[in-house]
């Protein structure tokens, strides 16, 4: 992942991350559903400026910003301009489907990467990954080429400030998303 493809507004990151191969330590699959979030967003986590938590949102682009969410979840984010980052929402899991079934327990393919906490359950995200860079052996972020008109957007979820902001994208027709646009 060249940084300068994340060196760009979280908005237009996030609309062209979908259908992008993410694998993390050898567990992964293709993005299916993102959400923006900008450093002057009252819902993002950069928007009262940096600190020890959200560090990583303000370093290099093309990176990762891990945080915990509801004090359970791992989630995962490319960070982009300084202060924005793209939750990664959902995949459609293709590698390393059984090592993802036994860490979330689960048979069902829908139900491994279908939600932020999923998928960082699914591929083991924690808090070591905060920072690391998308192009080693740990964390690959690979863009592949996905039509606009195979990509859906819409409000954020899960949210409860700027919540109006069509910054929500997702693959239209996937089986794989946390909830249907």
């Amino acid at each position: 992942m060249p940084a300068s493809f994340c060196n760009r507004p979280a908005p237009l990151v996030a609309a062209e991350l979908l259908g992008a191969l993410l694998t993390v330590r050898g567990c992964g699959g293709r993005v299916v559903e993102t959400e923006a979030y900008a450093a002057d967003d009252p819902a993002s986590h950069s928007f009262r400026g940096p600190g020890l938590r959200n560090a990583a949102m303000f370093g290099p682009p093309g990176r990762a910003y891990v945080y915990r969410s509801y004090g359970i979840h791992w989630c995962l984010n490319v960070v982009c301009l300084p202060g924005e980052a793209v939750l990664i929402r959902a995949l459609e899991p293709l590698e390393g489907l059984d090592l993802m079934r036994q860490r979330r327990g689960q048979q069902d393919p829908r139900q491994l990467c279908s939600g932020p906490g999923k998928l960082g359950q699914a591929l083991a995200i924690g808090p070591s990954d905060d920072g690391a860079a998308f192009d080693g052996a740990d964390l690959r972020l690979e863009p592949d080429s996905l039509p606009p008109s195979q990509r859906l957007a819409g409000p954020r979820i899960g949210i409860t400030r700027a919540v109006d902001l069509p910054w929500r994208f997702g693959v239209t027709g996937s089986p794989w998303l946390s909830r249907r646009f």
